[in-house]
């Protein structure tokens, strides 16, 4: 048995979230083609016969000035420092930028990493080997060309992933594949669908909190939960005309939500106004996102 902690890092949109549900076989991150969709830091536990992979998958790392960004930032950092090894995910179908290099050679100097160029699928293929032949430059990194929507060549990531693992027992029990409770995951799988639904400049100014999670004696578990926005005029845009919008984000998320709990949900929605909540240190809290000591 071999087990150890492997930090996923990289640049939003990569598919960062992607790669680790697929490897985990279950969902663990949200998933969404906008960028920033993941804020904290995301464990999934990838169990086999013989290793325990600890997979953390982290915000995209991009620079903000609110107190929210602040804290994603510190979840990479705080990741990437405590992690056996790192698996960096590159969008296979872009160019490698110069910054991104850098970053990938600072890395490898410190913690065994693997480049994952993942997209692989929709990749130009000339354009994905100069990728790898550049970063091929760097040394003691491994190189690891995937789809991770397809599910393509992830045996082989696995392997050599491995190879990374410096521990002998395992950290959690076989049929964990997350350390989030059902609350978290639930307001997850909230901004998750809020995402899909809602307008461009909306998302990234919205915040879930789960008011109430219980299962009753008749099996049926009751979810309140406020939908938070920064602008009164976000209001109206996330209701919906007689609040289709919302009734669209709460019909989806339910579905979701039942196959979690498996079992029958009621689910409930709320939209609440707190201007500059992604700076309000008592919001951040509600929502979970405060630094670990």
């Amino acid at each position: 048995m071999k087990s150890g902690f492997i930090a996923v890092l990289g640049l939003p949109n990569a598919g960062k979230s992607t790669l680790t549900n697929a490897l985990v076989g279950e969902k663990v991150s949200i998933v969404s083609w906008r960028p920033q969709t993941t804020r904290d830091k995301i464990i999934g536990i990838v169990n086999d016969e013989d290793s325990q992979i600890v997979l953390i998958d982290t915000p995209g790392i991009h620079e903000g000035k609110s107190k929210l960004a602040a804290f994603m930032a510190d979840e990479v950092t705080s990741a990437r420092s405590g992690s056996d090894g790192a698996l960096y995910v590159l969008d296979g179908s872009r160019i490698l930028e110069k910054q991104t290099f850098e970053f990938i050679r600072s890395l490898a100097a410190t913690t065994p990493t693997v480049v994952v160029v993942n997209k692989m699928d929709i990749a130009d293929k000339a354009l994905a080997m100069q990728t790898v032949a550049r970063l091929s430059e760097i040394k003691g990194i491994e190189i690891v060309p995937i789809s991770a929507t397809k599910k393509e060549n992830l045996d082989e990531l696995l392997a050599v992933v491995k190879k990374m693992l410096k521990d002998d027992v395992p950290y959690y029990p076989e049929d964990m594949y997350t350390d989030k409770p059902l609350r978290f995951m639930a307001a997850e799988i909230v901004r998750e669908k809020a995402l899909k639904f809602l307008l461009a400049e909306i998302p990234h100014g919205i915040g879930v909190e789960v008011r109430k999670f219980e299962t009753g004696e008749d099996g049926v578990t009751r979810i309140e939960a406020d939908v938070i926005c920064e602008k009164e005029t976000h209001k109206p845009i996330i209701i919906g005309k007689g609040g289709a919008t919302l009734k669209r984000i709460s019909v989806a998320a339910r579905k979701e939500l039942e196959s979690l709990v498996d079992g029958q949900v009621y689910l409930r929605l709320f939209v609440k106004v707190k201007s500059g909540w992604q700076d309000d240190g008592n919001v951040l809290n509600l929502l979970g996102y405060v630094k670990k000591k």
